[in-house]
């Protein structure tokens, strides 16, 4: 211990002594403190940044079905517009084809083997008497019959099929749906209670038109036990159906005709 002389001095020997016995609390550090708030603070503007963008300065809890049905008209014109495309260039090969086939011996063998097949190909329109078959849902008025469900009320891919399949049966000759030129190998597909034929949507009701004998194509209809469950429900549910023999007309087929698998026949 210091000794002074004096009471100031005396004094503060004593400070010192009782500072000596009980040291002042160490402050506390916290070494990550200062590292972590930068930390945090950037990350929040990393994440308030991401959000800005996504949104794109609208509200991301909105309704987004107007964009969609926008998007989904903007790709029907650009598919209409590659298929007129299409057809214009198909027309300029079957000009020059035909152009050339004046001068060139199996240019003009060839282009009159095609020619030939052309309408057996379903490439022709073809007109003659048939019967017209309209599938529809049940109509809409917000009651349900009894023991029914909203599933029981649309036409399914499998009812239309079911028609198609019996008039090929009943020896169609041609036949179109929608107005739209079917082969045997075209693919009816639904999608809901749309159906979806050479990558175009239709809401029904769905018309099929078959060109052929009225009374076997009728008759094929009525054995077909696919079109008979489908009239059970037309009862049951009030679904549409009706059956029209008439002239018709039939369009040509105009999808396209790359061949995308093939097997050999045994």
């Amino acid at each position: 211990m210091e000794y002074t002389t004096g009471a100031a001095s005396w004094q503060k020997a004593m400070r010192r002594a009782v500072a000596a016995l009980v040291p002042g609390r160490p402050r506390q550090r916290r070494p990550g403190w200062s590292i972590g708030v930068p930390m945090i603070a950037a990350a929040a503007g990393l994440l308030f940044t991401t959000t800005a963008t996504t949104a794109g300065g609208t509200d991301l809890r909105e309704d987004r079905r107007p964009q969609l049905t926008q998007l989904i008209e903007d790709r029907r014109e650009q598919v209409a517009a590659s298929e007129l495309r299409a057809a214009r260039l198909r027309a300029e090969v079957e000009s020059e084809t035909a152009a050339r086939a004046g001068t060139d011996g199996p240019i003009k063998e060839q282009q009159d083997r095609a020619l030939a097949s052309r309408e057996a190909a379903g490439f022709v329109a073809l007109a003659g008497t048939g019967v017209t078959v309209e599938l529809n849902d049940a109509p809409t008025d917000g009651t349900l019959p009894k023991g029914a469900t909203n599933d029981d009320l649309v036409v399914h891919q499998g009812d239309v099929q079911a028609v198609v399949n019996a008039l090929w049966a009943g020896g169609a000759e041609a036949m179109s749906i929608m107005n739209v030129r079917v082969l045997s190998t075209s693919a009816v597909r639904c999608v809901g209670n749309t159906l979806l034929l050479h990558g175009r949507v239709y809401s029904p009701p769905f018309k099929i038109v078959a060109i052929g004998d009225p009374a076997a194509l009728q008759r094929a209809l009525a054995d077909s036990e696919g079109v008979g469950l489908f009239k059970q429900a037309v009862h049951h549910y009030r679904l549409g159906y009706s059956e029209t023999v008439s002239a018709v007309t039939v369009p040509a087929f105009e999808d396209s005709t790359a061949l995308r698998s093939a097997t050999v026949p045994r």
